[in-house]
């Protein structure tokens, strides 16, 4: 008797990208928390990318200088192995930090042919009118941007001081609709590029 061999899927490797850089930002509280949740998921692995921890300038060059390549050497390889994104934005003036386009607009190949989710904070909008200027960014980039999204409206009162949601059933569950259309997009994307290599 013949047993057929099981096929073991690779887990979804998933770059966080934490889109401020402003002084006294809060997204690092919630990343740190999304961050919690994605551990508890074993079809995923993280990588997580600051954009306050990036050195970018917002001049861009088809020939950087080599203090740039040294910079981009240190987030472009994370974004190229990434099979999904979560995009963690404030929002500024109803829309996205100026350190996000930034980072977004040095790369091109690394989002193309990806899923995107994204978890929003702010004051009263939740960051959700600069989660509707990006998904047309990640349009432009041939990205996948999936339809559901978290977003915290007055975010500072949803957390205490430890960093611990306050009441985390109803975010959670958000996080885990957000995840798993993620991960259906980034395995059927990452088997269709095995056979039919995406063109732009």
């Amino acid at each position: 008797m013949t047993t057929t061999p099981i096929q073991h899927t690779p887990p979804v490797r998933i770059a966080v990208v934490i889109g401020s850089n402003r002084e006294g930002r809060f997204g690092p509280v919630v990343a740190d928390w999304l961050t919690s949740l994605l551990g508890e998921r074993p079809d995923f692995t993280v990588d997580v990318i600051d954009v306050a921890a990036t050195a970018l300038p917002t001049a861009l060059s088809y020939d950087p200088a080599p203090e740039v390549r040294a910079a981009l050497a240190e987030v472009s390889p994370k974004l190229a192995a990434a099979d999904a994104f979560i995009v963690l934005t404030p929002e500024y003036n109803h829309s996205y930090p100026a350190g996000l386009k930034n980072l977004i607009d040095w790369h091109r190949a690394e989002w193309q042919a990806k899923p995107v989710g994204f978890v929003s904070y702010g004051g009263i909008s939740g960051g959700l009118r600069a989660v509707e200027h990006l998904r047309t960014v990640f349009a432009e980039l041939h990205a996948v941007t999936v339809r559901d999204t978290v977003s915290f409206a007055n975010a500072g009162s949803h957390f205490d001081a430890s960093g611990a949601h306050r009441d985390p059933e109803a975010p959670a569950a958000a996080v885990k609709t957000m995840l798993d259309q993620l991960a259906w997009w980034a395995k059927a994307l990452r088997e269709a590029k095995k056979t039919h290599p995406y063109t732009s």
